[in-house]
């Protein structure tokens, strides 16, 4: 299926994008695609560096003619979410991702495509290889770990890159130019809990929700699609309202920056007050199922016995962990009040575990402004009060201050209108983009991000279009041919 993609127009994107979803490379474990790019930069004989980080720079002389424009940065993220189907059989530590083409999409078999931001990667990849497009010096800087930390972005040091104008090739439609992004800190609440026996008499049972959308936890927060977790505390709270049965355990989500879609908790109880659960849960399935049916038109539910387990949770934990997980802000928050339609401030209740005397629940706050941003965080310690949990907030980024007349979005605004005879959407975004941080070390640097197409990134939904990934892809080669002069700086004699 690979090779019928590496076919796809144009040819060197593709191609570049199919050997390179041949390389597993979640984030934080990116040690064999930083040695893949390494390998693709020196085997063009180009200069290539990998700093002490893992993030990988190729630089390229500018084409002839071009010797006397700024330089452009050109920048992609090498890690990419790794989530799959509870049904899909798929091992991403040694499987490269299996796609396909549907109608004009490119989707994968059952987990996430990469497109997210393997397209970004591939385009520069594609750029270096070439001899006969026009570009100006070009500085390739492939960053690692942007999606569980941006680690990468913040380790750059100063003088590692020396280019005039950032290009990041990280959003998900090809009508913008984004030219500001949300900030983002990681937060955790985790604490233990006494385990009590389970009586011999009493049986297991599961609850599971599955066949949301789930999405990216920054672009699709606005939606209104279901959270998994949100959802299954929601079941939980209406069968303790009534009968009061043992919780076991709670396993639902899984990484920050994705909106969980499904959830699986195990209770304890008789098997007489388990026929009056079934029908509670009915009930509050089929109310669920009303509200949501325009955002995930497939969310089902299934229950039944469960392997009996020995352990459960003292009544009192188990009560206030609900109401706990109940209060956790989740979805938008604020939205701007100087920029319509754009979300300023949201939480992602990410992941929810509560089994064998441990419980977590990990969120991503996502915000524009600072202050907001760590109120949020505030909400989610007083979620946890009654509990007497440790929350602990890390990983804190910056957000990316729009400066919409800066030349590059002029220059890129106006190229736009003139190729496709409508207005660009120059917007901020509510995703975390590396711009941010690599502007805080690079404060002088002109940036806008773009990109084709994508949705349900972050999600086994994930898919790119294949007539948008043509247009990004004239429209940057565009733009490069286009780059303007930079200043002459005169010797010393």
């Amino acid at each position: 299926m690979s090779k019928n993609i590496a076919d796809l127009e144009p040819k060197s994107l593709w191609s570049n994008f199919a050997d390179l979803n041949a390389v597993p490379r979640p984030s934080k474990e990116e040690e064999r695609v930083i040695e893949f790019i390494k390998e693709f930069g020196e085997g063009l004989g180009l200069e290539t560096i990998v700093d002490r980080t893992g993030n990988v720079l190729i630089k390229k002389a500018a084409s002839k003619g071009m010797e006397d424009r700024k330089k452009v940065i050109m920048q992609s993220h090498l890690d990419m979410v790794h989530q799959k189907n509870a049904s899909t059989n798929f091992d991403f530590d040694t499987e490269g991702i299996k796609m396909f083409i549907e109608d004009d999409w490119v989707k994968a078999e059952g987990t996430t495509l990469g497109a997210d931001n393997g397209i970004g990667v591939a385009s520069i990849m594609a750029i270096l290889q070439s001899k006969d497009i026009p570009h100006p010096a070009i500085e390739a800087l492939f960053t690692i770990d942007e999606e569980t930390g941006m680690t990468g972005a913040f380790g750059l040091q100063p003088g590692f890159l020396s280019g005039d104008i950032l290009l990041n090739l990280d959003t998900e439609d090809d009508d913008e130019l984004t030219i500001g992004c949300a900030g983002g800190v990681n937060v955790t609440a985790h604490g233990s809990f006494e385990q009590m026996p389970l009586e011999s008499s009493t049986k297991c049972f599961y609850i599971q929700l599955k066949g949301l959308n789930g999405g990216h936890s920054g672009m699709d927060i606005h939606k209104g699609l279901g959270n998994a977790n949100k959802l299954m505390n929601r079941i939980l709270n209406e069968i303790y309202k009534d009968f009061d049965p043992d919780l076991v355990e709670i396993d639902g989500g899984g990484l920050r920056n994705a909106i969980p879609r499904e959830s699986r908790a195990v209770i304890d109880t008789t098997e007489s007050k388990w026929s009056r659960i079934c029908s509670k849960i009915d009930l509050v399935f089929e109310e669920i199922k009303k509200e949501y049916a325009s955002t995930d038109p497939n969310i089902q539910i299934e229950y039944g016995e469960n392997d009996k387990l020995s352990w459960g949770a003292d009544a009192d934990t188990a009560r206030k962990f609900i109401d706990a997980v109940y209060a956790i802000p989740n979805g938008i928050y604020r939205m701007s009040p100087t920029m319509p339609g754009m979300v300023q401030t949201s939480n992602n209740l990410a992941k929810v575990s509560f089994k064998q005397g441990m419980y977590s629940c990990l969120c991503l706050c996502r915000s524009s402004v600072d202050s907001e941003k760590m109120d949020e965080v505030a909400s989610i310690k007083a979620a946890f009060s009654g509990l007497n949990a440790k929350v602990d907030a890390d990983g804190s980024y910056p957000g990316w201050t729009p400066a919409p007349q800066s030349e590059i979005v002029d220059l890129m605004s106006e190229m736009y209108r003139e190729m496709y005879k409508e207005e660009p959407n120059v917007m901020a975004c509510h995703a975390g983009l590396e711009c941010g941080i690599i502007g805080s070390h690079y404060p002088d640097l002109d940036m806008v991000s773009f990109g084709p197409n994508i949705r349900g990134a972050h999600s086994p939904d994930e898919k790119v279009q294949i007539s948008s990934v043509q247009k990004y892809w004239n429209y940057l080669l565009a733009v490069l041919k286009e780059i303007p002069v930079g200043e002459v700086v005169a010797e010393e004699a």
